[in-house]
């Protein structure tokens, strides 16, 4: 993994995605991979953006999201670009959902826990604060313990 300067090519958001950093730098994460090392890596070299740090990625599927996740650093965005999505929120105990159709967007509020259920195939455009990002497996309908990715603060 490592982020790369002055990408002048195409990139498939899909598989590299920006990260957008402090002073208004986007930079494409070559090697990006849900792999914890890599993770690590990319907390690392992101970590000085603190805060403000955000990627952006698009996500393609069909079916229901498998983990529930929250962004304590910030907000995030999340566009459908094809298809439908729900998107779930937990608030106080209670599940708040909102449909998403293509062109229509939804913020998840910083520290709110949230799953996205794709319904057919379906494309979505995310924009997430990704400082200290937790991950929950999804085996019940509201978050459960920990076993989420580490902060810059956390790792080793």
């Amino acid at each position: 993994m490592r982020l790369v300067n002055h990408e002048r090519n195409a990139l498939d958001l899909r598989t590299t995605p920006v990260h957008l950093g402090l002073g208004s730098r986007a930079k494409p994460v070559e090697g990006f991979a849900w792999d914890p090392e890599v993770l690590q890596a990319y907390s690392a070299a992101v970590a000085a953006d603190g805060a403000e740090g955000r990627m952006v990625m698009i996500f393609d599927g069909d079916g229901l999201g498998d983990h529930w996740e929250s962004h304590p650093a910030g907000d995030e965005l999340v566009v459908c670009l094809s298809g439908s999505v729900t998107v779930t929120r937990d608030v106080d105990g209670v599940p708040d959902r909102v449909v998403l159709g293509p062109g229509e967007a939804t913020i998840n509020p910083a520290g709110v826990w949230h799953v996205v259920d794709m319904e057919g195939p379906t494309s979505i455009l995310a924009v997430t604060a990704t400082l200290g990002t937790d991950h929950r497996p999804r085996t019940d309908t509201r978050p459960t313990e920990r076993v989420g990715t580490l902060s810059p603060e956390e790792a080793p």
